[in-house]
């Protein structure tokens, strides 16, 4: 019986490895076997030449852009490629209704031409160091359930004493779950400009039913430029800055691709939780994903509803939408691939494996009794959080109100510290000039009144404020009447002052607690928040100390049960690379899915004036007379829009360069499949697929359709 115990525990423990080409690995910390793998799949470069701290690599070409997508460096000046839906929020914030370049494309013909971008940044990684020993060291002594709290103030801390006086930014990155700390350092340019963008119509072109979906016809790039100062260092924008001199960019190729091709991916994947229980994947599809599909299905419609009706609201709510709607589909999809592919099932296997192999070691001892209980006692709550950051924050109005705690605090202390209060107050006004310029009064006061009402009939009765109720009751009439909550909003709109350019120019030069607590828009938040605050915070905060606790046990035994064993941490916004091949797939019975697309698919799909489907006329004139120049496939004679792969990324891959096997730019990644949305939770060896823009029709796009043909002769072309 012991024999047989031992062989269903080693076949079991391989789930907690990676399978296929599944992974997203720190290229600095390549195994070598991973390598091996990487080289018999095709790979023609060294490890040094993929990561290399002292030579040039293609890691110095790889850039953290914005907030959280990838680009790359492709020319000797600094030109990036990413994404379209990455560099969407600057594309509409330099466009207005007589620029509108969302709708008509960018293509800066000089350098002069080239826009400024406030805000927007790229970072490259400098260097990365393991520092698991300092932060454990910083640890010692804390409970287990009060890391979660105390870490990040620690791992500040050294981050802050690490880049002190270096120029460099530091930060400390947590890995498998609290059992791995790395450190890495990085060097933020402040100076991007746009040098180019399609037509939405191009890179929008299927919009939200094409989403997540194979065959992909979409245009989805823009192209940007990095300045520096004139002594190679980072600067805020100056017309004399010169372009970013780059330590490596990468060279283009046209030779086209073919299946079974190697594939290579440099990013900066955003987040995966490959290792959450079988507790968490169950909340997930019962709770947090069904609601959160739900209320922002409701947001998206108020915000449709108004940007068909205006070209200049389009353009005011483009990538708030955007941004709202690609995870609206992601998490629909996400709860229906984890069923379909019986992943909770896969991982109390996986668990009940974990506990055979820990019966003999006490640390272990009730692991997952305890994580049961912990979820248990979070459940009835859950569903409350999220109706508070998905429903009620999800009016930007209330959002904004309140954000307004924080002043409201700052003032309300005592003893005031007036440096508080005047550092809160400037960051107050620069939030809110953000927050007007995006506000739609229509759309938010439609979403008001339908989140307040969602709030009333599906979170439980007990933990609704009461009061707010009762008092809408009694003023605005039936609780369950539409009416009743268009009213109110109405009511909220029409008199608060953060929506009067007057009132608020005299409260933000004079900030009170009285003006603030008599605002129905701040009354309105706060009634919610504070009462979740006041009442059901503390569950969230047990769950969360807890949750980190057990996880970070969990995880400390799977790695000591994996000893000397090839694993892969959780993405968290760190450079990684994955590795596979173009590949075809079947999603389903007499389904069969090519490698590539090409442009008679935008033939296909194309509709005039369609909201989604539309494309420029001189694109389509240029499909139809095969006017393809040196861009057409040799072997279809047609430009390849996309490609697909079997790569494992996930958001924060937008934008992330799709190399082949020398290291050449073959595409751009910009989606996940639809049949492979589990893929957070867990990789489809069989049906997961990166969906990538081919370069050569990027570069068609640039070219025949912009006349950029500066752009072209900036890049290095590999055509044979």
């Amino acid at each position: 019986m012991k024999k047989i115990a031992f062989v269903l525990v080693s076949v079991l423990c391989l789930n907690f490895l990676s399978k296929a080409d599944e992974g997203m690995w720190l290229p600095q910390l390549l195994g070598d076997k991973i390598y091996a793998n990487m080289v018999k799949q095709g790979l023609k470069l060294s490890k040094e030449q993929l990561f290399s701290i002292n030579k040039s690599s293609i890691k110095d070409a790889i850039v953290l852009f914005g907030g959280g997508c990838t680009a790359e460096v492709v020319s000797n000046q600094g030109l990036l490629f990413t994404n379209h839906h990455c560099g969407y929020d600057n594309i509409a914030s330099a466009s207005s209704v007589a620029h509108n370049y969302l709708k008509e494309g960018f293509w800066a013909k000089s350098k002069q031409e080239e826009i400024a971008c406030p805000g927007l940044s790229v970072q490259f990684l400098i260097k990365l160091e393991d520092v698991t020993t300092q932060v454990q060291e910083k640890l010692k002594g804390i409970k287990p359930t009060d890391v979660a709290a105390k870490l990040p103030a620690i791992l500040a801390e050294l981050s802050a004493k690490a880049s002190e006086g270096s120029g460099y930014e530091v930060r400390i990155s947590t890995f498998f779950k609290g059992n791995q700390f790395l450190q890495f350092t990085y060097q933020r340019f402040k100076d991007v400009r746009l040098v180019g963008a399609p037509p939405e119509s191009i890179g929008k072109f299927g919009g939200d039913t094409d989403n997540w979906e194979w065959p992909r016809h979409t245009g989805d790039f823009s192209i940007f430029r990095v300045y520096m100062a004139k002594d190679g260092k980072p600067a805020e924008y100056k017309e004399e800055n010169i372009p970013y001199v780059p330590v490596h960019f990468l060279p283009v190729s046209l030779k086209g691709i073919k299946d079974g091709d190697f594939s290579m991916i440099y990013g900066y994947p955003g987040s995966t939780n490959r290792y959450e229980t079988s507790f968490g994947i169950k909340l997930k599809v019962d709770i947090d994903n069904p609601n959160t599909v739900s209320l922002r299905d409701a947001r998206l419609k108020c915000m449709y509803a108004e940007m068909i009706k205006d070209p200049a609201v389009k353009i005011q709510l483009a990538g708030y939408y955007a941004g709202v709607a690609n995870y609206w589909k992601f998490f629909d999809g996400e709860s229906k691939q984890l069923i379909k592919h019986n992943v909770i099932a896969q991982k109390e296997k996986e668990e009940e494996a974990f506990t055979t192999w820990a019966k003999t070691k006490p640390e272990f001892d009730n692991l997952f009794t305890n994580i049961k209980n912990n979820y248990t006692n979070w459940q009835p709550y859950a569903k409350h959080r999220v109706y508070i950051n998905e429903g009620i924050l999800g009016s930007p109005l209330l959002a904004f109100a309140n954000s307004l705690k924080a002043l409201d605090n700052a003032l309300s202390a005592q003893p005031q510290k007036p440096e508080e209060i005047t550092k809160i107050t400037n960051a107050t006004k620069t939030a809110y000039d953000k927050f007007i310029k995006a506000e739609n009064i229509v759309s938010d006061r439609n979403i008001l009144a339908i989140v307040t009402k969602l709030f009333y009939a599906d979170v439980d009765a007990d933990q609704r404020p009461q009061a707010f109720y009762t008092n809408l009751k009694t003023g605005f009439g039936s609780l369950e009447s539409d009416e009743t909550y268009t009213k109110y909003a109405k009511q909220v709109f029409d008199n608060t002052f953060l929506l009067n350019k007057d009132a608020w120019a005299n409260f933000i030069t004079k900030p009170d607690t009285a003006t603030l607590h008599k605002d129905l828009a701040f009354k309105t938040a706060t009634a919610f928040t504070d009462n979740y605050t006041k009442n059901y915070a503390k569950y969230a905060t047990e769950f969360n100390a807890n949750n980190y606790a057990l996880n970070n046990l969990y995880l400390k035994g799977v790695l000591q049960m994996n000893k000397n064993k090839d694993m892969y941490p959780d993405a968290n916004q760190t450079m990684r690379i994955s590795y596979g091949n173009v590949k075809s797939y079947t999603p389903r019975d007499g389904a069969y899915c090519k490698e590539i697309c090409t442009v008679k698919g935008i033939l296909e799909k194309y509709k005039p004036n369609d909201y989604e489907f539309d494309a420029p006329a001189k694109l389509i004139e240029l499909i139809k007379n095969k006017d393809f120049g040196q861009y057409a496939d040799k072997k279809t004679g047609e430009v390849v829009v996309g490609f697909i792969t079997n790569n494992d990324i996930t958001g924060g891959n937008s934008g992330s360069p799709v190399l082949n096997a020398k290291g050449e730019l073959i595409g751009l990644a910009f989606d996940g499949n639809y049949e492979a949305l589990s893929h957070k939770i867990a990789v489809d060896k069989d049906f997961n697929r990166t969906i990538c823009l081919d370069i050569r029709y990027m570069l068609f796009v640039v070219d025949k359709l912009g006349g950029a043909k500066n752009i072209i002769d900036e890049l290095t072309l590999i055509k044979n």
